[in-house]
């Protein structure tokens, strides 16, 4: 049986998105373990899946839990944007018999866990080195688009305080004639085309079906982990249409690198881009990272990292929930937190 450090008991994480929720437990500052991940589409609620997860570890008894949700958070009730699941969070708290449920937005645990991630769950994708005290920028492609900001805290010289935001809800914005096909093809279905739509899981699909159309065939909707297998593998026009996003992708980095002059890099996590391992070094990202006109020598100097930590944001939020309970996790040698 695992030990519990914490005196009120092991706590409870979780990271939902659009399709999957990700459970764990933290049982001592930075000991995570009991990982788990549950099809949200097979539980009607969000409190039923937590109640799926629990009911594998009945000897537990959680009092506190954090829930980074790919969602705005504002006030008591959330609505998820990518997913059917609604709930008010008082009640979701009394519901499951919590004394304490924090509930963040994903990217802005995993902005959280960026100071902590060790050299090995990262790889560098051009520019310099990391400006040491400067802000870090941080994006992903899952379900949907998640961008954060992490900026130094004033009055801490070890913290850090998250910029939450929606920015995957920009709008899209082409950067040569083919992105500017592809737009004009979307319109067709959406009024309004955000980055998100494009820069995204389900963004794969509707590029590689945008590019179909372009050659003249009418195209089923492809899911988008056979887009990425097959794009690797070299078929035509999946193969573009990873270039395509990856493009798409580097244009929205760079946006952000300026608008926050992330000088401390960018960070990409997300499930979609770290699937596309070693090639997306080669991809167009880095030179279009870098094709910001009078900027580009500013983004030139800037280093991008993709995440390959199993479970960030889980780390994340557990150290906003130790602050909201008043201590901070304890960092573990080699300045990262440890996982079971």
């Amino acid at each position: 049986m695992e030990r519990d450090d914490y005196p009120d008991g092991p706590r409870l994480l979780a990271d939902i998105g659009g399709t999957n929720a990700r459970f764990a437990l933290e049982r001592a500052p930075g000991h995570i373990t009991d990982g788990a991940t549950l099809a949200c589409d097979g539980h009607p609620r969000f409190i039923d899946a937590v109640r799926a997860y629990l009911r594998r570890h009945r000897r537990v008894r959680v009092r506190h839990a954090v829930v980074a949700i790919a969602n705005p958070v504002e006030g008591d009730f959330i609505r998820m944007t990518n997913h059917h699941w609604q709930f008010s969070i008082e009640e979701a708290r009394e519901d499951l018999g919590l004394d304490t449920l924090l509930v963040v937005n994903d990217f802005a645990a995993l902005a959280m866990a960026v100071p902590d991630l060790a050299a090995a769950d990262l790889v560098q994708v051009g520019g310099g080195a990391t400006r040491a005290g400067a802000v870090i920028g941080v994006l992903g492609a899952g379900t949907g688009l998640g961008v954060a900001g992490l900026v130094p805290a004033c009055h801490d010289p070890v913290g850090w305080t998250v910029l939450q935001s929606e920015g995957g809800h920009v709008a899209f914005s082409p950067a040569d004639e083919r992105e500017q096909r592809i737009l004009s093809f979307c319109w067709q279905r959406y009024p309004h085309l955000s980055a998100e739509r494009l820069i995204s899981g389900p963004g794969l699909s509707l590029i590689h079906e945008a590019l179909g159309c372009r050659r003249g065939a009418a195209q089923q909707a492809v899911n988008p982990a056979l887009v990425v297998e097959r794009g690797l593998a070299g078929d035509p026009l999946c193969r573009e249409t990873l270039e395509v996003f990856c493009g798409m992708l580097g244009t929205m980095a760079a946006n952000l690198a300026v608008t926050l002059s992330a000088r401390g890099g960018i960070y990409i996590g997300g499930g979609v881009v770290p699937r596309l391992g070693a090639w997306f070094a080669d991809s167009p990202f880095r030179a279009r990272f870098e094709h910001k006109g009078r900027f580009s020598s500013f983004t030139a100097q800037i280093p991008c990292f993709v995440i390959h930590a199993p479970t960030p944001a889980l780390s994340g939020a557990a150290t906003m929930l130790a602050k909201q309970l008043g201590a901070r996790p304890a960092r573990m040698e080699g300045g990262h937190h440890a996982y079971a």
